[in-house]
């Protein structure tokens, strides 16, 4: 079995558990094949939890989970050094904390004060911690998985740009139809009264020979000029339409450009293309763009929403010929 068959195994075994939500398997799987963080959000009981939860266990990794409060601190995130010995011949000892894992959970992330939030960045940005002057470095193997309810928002801090910015996707997550709801309702059931069938963890192996074989999908000059246009009219809306001049306020930064050849790449990998069309550009572009771009007071009063934004650039931007 090669790795392509591999990830194709993984969303087969991961779609058993998750009902309904196909959209989320892929970004999931998306996000692990680009090296990326991923933003779900969703209200409770969508399986955002559960989705990160199973694809862990599909992948020979450590899952760790962290329950963002407003009393957390970034201690509780990174660890800490303790003091270790006794009669002064002791010494300080670097305890890792939770953010030392394979797939991290931040749940319900907006809950965290700022301090908290900036030792995150740290982690997903550069892949590392900083604890008393030392550097840590994290594993090789390394992904956060951020949770939010997009209704409560008492007692919450909002993410600030800059962290939105690191995440690779900005996942919404929908309520099940009703017809997925009755097979959520039949596989919970008989979760609930059998054993769940498991079968071998994948190794660590597999998912980099994954990446590498998504970094070789072929890219031709004009989906990279597609990519960059997409990204322009959010910076230069005037030149494309007047409705997008009034409802962006700020365009999104290069690391909007790096996501969508990423993830453009990685969806045609799983679709098993050796390269890359408009259409796999156009799949992701909401899940790249949503939570980069900054809407203007004039978008919010008039009930404008990012997707919407996202929608009518893709509509206004010429496809390459």
């Amino acid at each position: 079995m090669d790795c392509h068959q591999s990830i194709q195994h993984i969303r087969t075994e991961i779609q058993k558990s998750i009902i309904g939500q196909e959209n989320i398997i892929d970004r999931l799987l998306i996000a692990l094949l680009c090296n990326g963080n991923v933003l779900l959000e969703g209200l409770p009981g969508l399986a955002k939890t559960r989705a990160i939860k199973t694809l862990s266990k599909q992948i020979q990794s450590e899952f760790k989970r962290i329950q963002f409060t407003a009393d957390l601190l970034p201690s509780d995130i990174t660890g800490t050094e303790i003091y270790v010995g006794e009669a002064g011949q002791g010494q300080f000892q670097f305890q890792p904390g939770p953010i030392f894992g394979n797939l991290v959970l931040a749940d319900e992330i907006n809950r965290a004060p700022a301090k908290v939030q900036a030792a995150l960045l740290e982690a997903m940005e550069e892949r590392q911690i900083t604890v008393a002057g030392k550097t840590y470095k994290l594993p090789e193997l390394f992904m956060v998985l951020a949770t939010q309810n997009p209704i409560e928002q008492e007692g919450t801090y909002p993410l600030p740009e800059a962290q939105m910015d690191r995440f690779l996707l900005h996942v919404y997550i929908h309520h099940p139809n009703d017809e997925d709801e009755l097979k959520i309702l039949n596989l919970i059931r008989k979760e609930e009264s059998s054993r769940v069938e498991t079968h071998e963890p994948l190794e660590e192996l597999v998912i980099f020979e994954a990446r590498k074989a998504v970094r070789n999908i072929q890219s031709a000059e004009g989906i990279d000029h597609y990519i960059v246009a997409l990204v322009s009219a959010t910076r230069n809306p005037s030149r494309y339409s007047e409705q997008l001049e009034q409802w962006i306020q700020v365009g999104v930064s290069p690391r909007a450009t790096l996501a969508l050849d990423k993830a453009a790449r990685a969806h045609a990998w799983l679709a098993g293309r050796e390269h890359v069309l408009p259409d796999d550009v156009r799949a992701i572009a909401g899940d790249c763009l949503r939570h980069r771009l900054v809407l203007s007071y004039h978008a919010g009063s008039d009930g404008v929403t990012a997707d919407q934004v996202v929608e009518e650039i893709l509509k206004v931007v010429p496809l390459p010929g």
